[in-house]
């Protein structure tokens, strides 16, 4: 492993540390729920803590073993994503790209992390999961309040139901998302550059 390697993936262990800086600091100083949540910025942007027992917006798979399940994928991702990585790097891709895959490989191992772990550490595996180990919960925190409300009651199936149409993120989805989004505006570009500088490959 080379100083590019290392420049790389300590970028995605430095993502790791401030993630999981900023959740035991929410778990440790933080009421849980409504009564902890502090305002920010006026009432849009708010610390609020909650915890994730399954996907992105809290979306679960159907089983006793679904949450083993998802961990064990999210280990297998982490896995192919570092390869990936590292294998990238020795093929000297534009740095722009190769920090976006840093930056994903780092905010994927921060959610592994307390899938993984939080269960036992933190004590926070949901009632009856066969094992706190793998099945910890995600510690989220950043509440991004666009709108919370009951929706009118003519709107049909919905009408007449509270809803905050926001999901709580914490550093590490706002990581990945911003480095999927960035990727999906410059990955053109940056392809593009690599053919030019190797017109072989």
């Amino acid at each position: 492993m080379n100083k590019s390697h290392l420049k790389y993936f300590g970028l995605s262990l430095l993502v790791i540390l401030v993630d999981q800086i900023t959740k035991l600091l929410v778990h440790f100083n933080m009421d849980y729920g409504l009564p902890g949540q502090i305002l920010i910025f006026d009432n849009w942007f708010k610390l609020h803590y909650t915890l994730n027992p399954g996907m992105a917006f809290g979306i679960e798979l159907g089983s006793d073993y679904g949450k083993l399940m998802l961990s064990g994928f999210r280990l297998l991702a982490m896995g192919g994503i570092a390869y990936y990585l590292y294998r990238i790097i020795s093929q000297k891709m534009p740095a722009g790209y190769l920090i976006c895959i840093a930056l994903i490989l780092g905010g994927a191992a921060g959610n592994l992390v307390d899938s993984v772990f939080y269960g036992v550490l933190l004590n926070n595996a949901p009632e009856g999961s066969p094992s706190p180990w793998f099945h910890g919960q995600v510690v989220d925190m950043l509440y991004i309040d666009i709108w919370e409300g009951f929706l009118p009651e003519w709107i049909p199936f919905a009408g007449g139901q509270y809803y905050a149409f926001w999901p709580i993120f914490n550093v590490a989805d706002a990581t990945i998302f911003c480095s999927v989004f960035t990727l999906l505006i410059f990955q053109h570009r940056w392809v593009a550059e690599k053919t030019a500088a190797d017109p072989e490959t």
